[in-house]
Formats: structure tokens, sequence, C-alpha cells
């Protein structure tokens, strides 16, 4: 008995708790090293060779890179289909995980899985469904032409895959919140004399704020980035239908490098200033 209330004090099980999640410094400082190690060679020595090889001409060739109408069409048409894509599935977003989170309806578990979709799905895969829609062989493609609408191989087919490709990123984000937290201050607003959307724009809203802008970076830095889905649906027409990451492709397979690894610099720069973004937000969240 004696024995069994020694093993089974406080303190025992204080020492024992610190013994389990403590390691020696010589383990610490090895899985610190490889960590470094890890970032050093697949994170900043590719971003070294891209600025790099970017800059290996000098300032002005960088910059000129810029000057082509067909790059400047790229960063015009990555920006729309961001700027359309983004703002989509914020609404859908929150319309989805406001009604998952706070509701009980038939069909709830097929809406979770089918936001969780395009995670399971390639978006090669994804880009060729769209193609057998919307393009001219596809379901719809002989109607579309009788009515002289253009998706495949245009802008319109750029931004659905894109859509596609994003929309799970501000639900995912949204839904843990507000399942965590409940219908209790909704609640007691309606019971106060609030509305529907009194109560979304006061009690709910600023209660996910944060979580609403993790997402929505998160889907903007997707939708800058996405390439196979796009690639499928573009058609490649230079100057119309080529974003960013396919005119990356186009550049260096032309032997272009200094004007490719601009294209490409430019959209690091977006991810860096994105993860900038995205740590401020998480320490914000997390406070």
């Amino acid at each position: 008995m004696a024995k069994s209330i020694t093993w089974g004090t406080p303190q025992h099980v204080a020492a024992r708790r610190h013994a389990a999640t403590s390691e020696s410094p010589a383990v610490k400082w090895l899985l610190i090293a490889i960590a470094v190690a890890f970032l050093i060679v697949f994170l900043f020595v590719p971003l070294g060779v891209v600025f790099g090889s970017a800059f290996a001409a000098g300032i002005m060739p960088y910059f000129k890179s810029f000057a082509d109408p067909d790059t400047q069409a790229s960063i015009r048409l990555t920006l729309i289909a961001a700027g359309i894509s983004v703002p989509l599935n914020v609404a859908f977003g929150m319309c989805a995980a406001w009604a998952i989170g706070k509701f009980q309806f038939p069909g709830r578990s097929l809406l979770i899985t089918l936001i969780d979709l395009p995670f399971s799905v390639s978006p090669v895969v994804a880009g060729l469904v769209y193609v057998l829609l919307f393009g001219l062989q596809g379901v719809f493609g002989k109607w579309l032409q009788a009515h002289d609408i253009h998706i495949i191989f245009a802008i319109p087919g750029i931004v659905l895959v894109t859509i596609f490709v994003t929309f799970p990123f501000v639900a995912r984000e949204l839904l843990p919140m507000m399942q965590a937290q409940g219908n209790d201050e909704e609640e007691a607003a309606l019971t106060l004399g609030a509305g529907g959307w009194q109560t979304f724009t006061r009690v709910t809203l600023p209660n996910v704020r944060w979580a609403l802008i993790y997402g929505v970076i998160l889907c903007n830095a997707r939708a800058m980035g996405e390439f196979g889905a796009v690639s499928v649906v573009s058609g490649h027409i230079r100057g119309l239908t080529d974003t960013m990451p396919l005119q990356v492709e186009f550049l260096y397979n032309d032997y272009q490098f200094v004007p490719a690894f601009a294209v490409a610099s430019l959209l690091a720069l977006l991810a860096l200033v994105t993860l900038v973004v995205k740590t401020v937000v998480e320490a914000r969240f997390e406070s």
C-alpha cells in the first residue's frame, strides 16, 4: 500500500510527465539541426536560385522582363482569376460553415465530404472534367457553341477551375470555429430581439474574423499559384489565357531564363508576403 501511494503522489506524476515530454540537449539540437537543414535544402536554396537567376543579368533586364505584353497579360489574368474566385469562395465558405456548424439537416455529412473533394482530386483531373462538360465535344459543348459562349480556352474556364480547387479553404478554416462556439451567443442575441442579419454581423462574424482572414489568405495563395487545372482548360493562348505559372513554363521552355525567373520571383514574393501575413494572423488568432 505504501509503495502504491509513493508511485501515485503528485510529485511523482509530475516527474513522469516531465520525463515523457522532455529530451536531452543532444536530442533537441539534433532535431533542430534536421529541421533547419530541411528548410535550407527545400526552401531557402530554391528561393535563392529563383531570385539569383532572376537578377543574374542585372536589375534592368529583371524589370524589363515585366514590360513584355504577354507577361503583363498573365499578371492581369492571375489577378482577375483570384479576384473573382476568392470573394465567391468567401461567400460559399461562410454559408457552408454556418449551415454545418450551427444546424443539423439531412445531407450534412455529404456536404462536409463534398467540401473536401478538391483536396482528394488531382487538379489535372478537375480541369479535364470541365473540358468534358464545357468543351466543344463535351456535354454542353454544342449548346454553348450555338449561343457563342466560350468557357474552355477562355477566361470563364480559368475562373471556374480556380474556384473549384480553392473553395475548401475558407469553409475548412471557419467550420471548426463555428462548431466549437456553439449556438449560445446567437440564441441570446435572438432572445434580446436581434434579427438574423444583426446576429450574424455582430455576433457570429466577429467571433470568426481571424479564421476568415486566415482562410482568405490561403485561398488567395492557391488561386494565384494554381497550375494543373488551369493548364488543362486554358489552351495556352499567349496574351489571353496564360496565367503567371503558365507564363513561367512557356518562358522557361523557350530558353528565356531571366524573364522566366523574373515572373517566378514575383510569384515567390507573393508567397513570402502571404506567409508573413499568415504568421501575423496566426499570432493574433492564438492570442
